[in-house]
This record gives C-alpha cells, structure tokens and sequence, in this order.
C-alpha cells in the first residue's frame, strides 16, 4: 500500500526554493534576456534526433518542422503547409492535400509536392525503417497533383486520415540516396519550414533556436530560445526559483512551490498522458490471466496520483483519456480490491508459500518491473505498484535502468511505460494493443494478443464515420479489461512553472509528448514580450 511519506514532498520542495543562491549562468547558455526576445527554458529530456521521420514532433508541435495540419488549442485540426482542408473520393480511398503556396524551408528551397511525396515514401518505403510507418498502416501510395497538391492512396477506407498528417515534412534533396532515414544529416541538423531553425546543439547541454524571419505564419517576436537540458527535478527548480530559466517542467508539487516565487506562473495542464505497467507475454507469470487480472484489482490508483501527483491526474484503466468523455466506456474500469485479487489468484491455483509470495506448480508469482532511473515519477509509481500487489502475494522486484539497458529486455521483463494523445485514442490504442503490432518497439513490447480486442480496433481504424468510430473504441474497452494486457494506472496532468512576461499562453490538453516542446510553449510562435 502507498506509505504517507509521501505527502512531505511539498514540504521539502518549499525548502529547496528558499534555499536558493544568486543566478549563475552555466557553460554554453544565457540567462533570461530583459527586453523578452529571448528566452531559456530548461528540459528535463533531450531528445535523440531531430528527424520526423523517426518521431520528432509527431504530434505537429515542433519548432522546427511543419506537417501538412496541426491541431490548434481546442484540438482542432488546421492547415498548416496545407493550403486547406482534404478533399476525399466517394469511396474514401484517395485524399487530395492542397499545398500552401510561398513557403521555403530553412535552407532556401520552395516547399512543393515533391517533398512531401519525397517524405511519405521514406516512410512507406521498408529499407529506410522510418519508425512512424505504423502511424499509417492504411497508406498505401501517394502521388503529386499538378504544382500544388499531393494524392494519398489508402488500402482501405480511413475516415479520420487527415489526421495522420501531422508529422513533418523534409525536404526531398534531404532524403536522396537511400538507406534507413536514422542516417540523414538531419537528426542533428534539422532542415525544416517551422518557426524557430537549429542554430546549435552541444549534446548532453544546451540546443539553440533562432527565429525563422521567412515564415509563413510570420517571424516569431521572441527571437531566440535556449534549451539547457537538466535531467534533475531539483536543479531544474533551484535554477528557475533562482531566475536563471523562464520555464521548465517539473513535477506538480515542486511546480506549485516554485511558482510561489515573484514573477512565475504555474502552468498546469490535462493531458492524455497515461503510464502504464507493460506487462511481457514471454513470462509465465505476467502471461497468466489470474495475475494480469489480480494485479489491476491490487493496485491503488487514486492514492498513488494524491501521493506522487499532488492530485494532479486521474485513474487509468486503459489508454482512452477521460478528456475525451465521448470516447470512454464508463463500465471499463477496475475496483481497487485487494480481497478480490486475492480470491482471483485462489480460483486459479495461486496459494501463498512460506513467505508470503504465491505459488503455483513450482512457479513463484515474482517478475522483474524496469523503469528509466532519473524519471522520478515513474521511480515513485514503480515503487507504490510493487508495494500494492506485494499485499496480494505477488513480488515484483524493480530495477532503475538507462533506456539502452530497458529496450532489449521489453519482451522479457515488466516496464513502467508513457504514451497516449487526445487526438486520436483509438488509433494510439491500436498501436499499443493490436497483436499485428507485438514487440514493434514501444508499440505493443509486452506482445498481448486478444481477439475481440483486435476486432474491436480493427473495426475502430476502419470505421466510416466518427460515431461509428467512437462506439468500436468503447468496444474495445469492453473486451479489453475482460482481459487486460498491462496495468494502466494513471494519466498524468502536466505542470511547469514560467516567467510571466509574454503574452500568447494558450492553455491546451496535452500528448505524452511534453516538457519545452509542448507545455505553456506549444505555441511560441505566436507569444510577444509584455510591455
């Protein structure tokens, strides 16, 4: 069970903050400029590359790149190098993408549709292994339309497809050549028609934006932003409460102390980010209905968001976001109860051995749960989920690793996982979930298989209009937590802390994908200095 050690963390985060010494300007970064045309934000992620191709700004908010529609504050989607919305053929197999006319990327050359069939058939092309390609299981081709506008062929009926149209677009001189898209000069030289351009990245330090002054949707005021990226929860507070920073992420109860400085504004945000426990089908335990089914009765959802989360969030059960109320199935969820938990891992042949810890025909119910080691909130959750099912005779030993050492083991041992978006849950869970996506990376790692659960997704990603839609992603529920995969326990909200002195914050529900990318900073481009 949660322990009530948990609750000092405000008190502590208080402490830090008073405790906090003059600015000092680290290495290689600038502290906040005066006139408000610059800016320092600290991270506590730096990203791997900076290629779309490979994830990079999936969700249409990277700085650097534009896709063909991005989503604005209340998720709607807007063109952006599309000049204006899709057209679709009667049977919905073909969709026509008009382009924005007089946009130049960062090295000078026209966007036309040459470059974005360039881009989707990198992506679609399996020599180049761009690892968005599940992002578009249902493209099939896509061709240019005179001078300006592009043609998408699906290989079968996808409503909703305008939506997969997010990710960015490269220049074609940049995908000439051939080989796997992960050895471009771009994932460290960003070659895009965003707002801000690459000036600089010292790995492991800072990254450099300046403002893109031939923009289509007009020259950022804010000028140039450095990103220091600072993995310590801590440091990132001390140096914003310090004034070294104009903003960062942190979790909720040190933001809220942070914010209590002079001049910072607490920046709380819902979000469709769930964390889950992915649970692998290679293990006999965790492959076991009674165990999956006893461990998401065991697990006390709502204490461990008010003990780690300062209330900030809310029970998951799985991946569909309840920001998005019309899409979740209220009877899809499980009763934390450890009493029948215990009487599930009974009926199923789970007795308690001499320590405590359950048997069955020789087989300890014991499996190793990873987690990334400086990600202190999946440390804490990590921690509470072993806690919780320890009551009901399952031991679950945990091993703080880096990312290099976690990804080889995804199929073998349990990992504490993030993901999910309020644009299109149904699609996410199809990627999380669908059997046709076992052990694709982060897409499925643990292997689950279920019928129903893959005809209710198949159903959900071919669905001919969005009420048909919704009801299959309700179905899925349904059949899902008849048999769970993993452990979803919670969607987290967001929260940073920021100088008040721009105007232009726009509040918005977030992806997983957050920190300096989204954050009070989805829309930068748009903020201006307040006089």
């Amino acid at each position: 069970m949660i322990t009530l050690r948990n609750i000092v963390v405000p008190l502590v985060a208080a402490a830090l903050v008073a405790g906090c010494s003059a600015p000092t300007a680290a290495p290689g970064e600038a502290g906040p400029a005066g006139d408000g045309t610059t800016m320092t934000l600290a991270d506590g992620y730096e990203p791997d590359d900076l290629n779309p191709l490979l994830g990079y700004g999936a969700e249409g908010a990277s700085k650097f790149y534009d896709g063909l529609y991005a989503r604005d504050a209340q998720r709607t989607l807007q063109p952006a190098l599309a000049s204006g919305p899709a057209t679709s053929s009667p049977d919905r197999l073909s969709w026509t993408v008009p382009l924005r006319p007089g946009v130049t990327f960062h090295d000078g050359s026209a966007l036309g549709p040459e470059d974005v069939v360039a881009t989707y058939a990198a992506i679609l092309d399996p020599a180049r292994a761009a690892t968005i390609r599940s992002s578009v299981p249902m493209l099939a081709g896509v061709e240019a339309v005179g001078d300006d506008a592009v043609r998408f062929r699906l290989s079968y009926p996808y409503g909703a497809f305008p939506a997969r149209l997010t990710s960015g677009i490269l220049p074609s001189e940049a995908l000439e050549g051939g080989g796997p898209v992960s050895d471009l000069p771009v994932n460290t030289r960003a070659v895009g028609t965003g707002p801000y351009r690459l000036a600089e990245w010292r790995r492991g330090d800072t990254m450099v934006m300046e403002s893109n002054p031939g923009y289509w949707g007009g020259a950022p005021s804010v000028t140039r932003v450095t990103v220091v990226f600072a993995t310590d929860d801590n440091t990132r507070a001390q140096r914003t409460a310090a004034g070294e920073f104009d903003g960062t992420v942190l979790p909720p109860a040190l933001a809220r102390a942070v914010a209590q400085q002079s001049g910072l504004a607490l920046r709380e945000h819902a979000s469709a980010d769930y964390r889950t426990v992915a649970l692998p089908f290679a293990n006999p335990v965790t492959a076991d209905p009674a165990i999956r089914a006893a461990l998401n009765r065991s697990v006390n959802r709502q204490g461990m968001i008010d003990a780690f989360l300062a209330g900030q969030g809310e029970p998951a059960h799985h991946p569909i976001p309840g920001v998005l109320p019309e899409q979740v199935e209220p009877s899809a969820t499980f009763t934390f109860d450890p009493a029948e938990a215990g009487r599930i891992l009974e009926r199923a042949g789970w007795v308690p051995g001499p320590d405590g810890v359950r048997v069955r025909g020789g087989q300890a119910a014991r499996f190793t749960l990873m987690y990334p080691a400086t990600d202190t909130v999946r440390r804490d959750l990590a921690q509470a989920f072993a806690s919780d099912v320890r009551a009901a005779g399952i031991d679950v030993r945990l091993e703080g690793l880096g990312w290099e050492a976690i990804e080889p083991r995804m199929g073998a041992d349990a990992l504490v996982l993030g993901g999910g978006d309020p644009f299109d849950p149904g699609f996410k869970a199809w990627q999380l979930l669908h059997s046709s996506n076992a052990a694709d990376g982060f897409n499925n790692p643990g292997s689950y298989r279920n019928a129903a659960v893959d005809a209710a997704l198949d159903t959900a990603l071919r669905a001919p209009d969005e009420a048909a839609r919704t009801a299959a992603v309700k179905e899925f529920q349904r059949a899902y937590v008849a048999d769970p995969g993993m452990v979803f326990l919670a969607f987290l909200g967001h929260s940073y802390v920021t100088r008040d002195a721009w105007d232009g914050y726009t509040p918005v529900v977030e992806p997983h994908t957050h920190g300096t990318t989204w954050g009070p900073w989805w829309n930068l481009q748009d903020w201006t200095p307040r006089s």
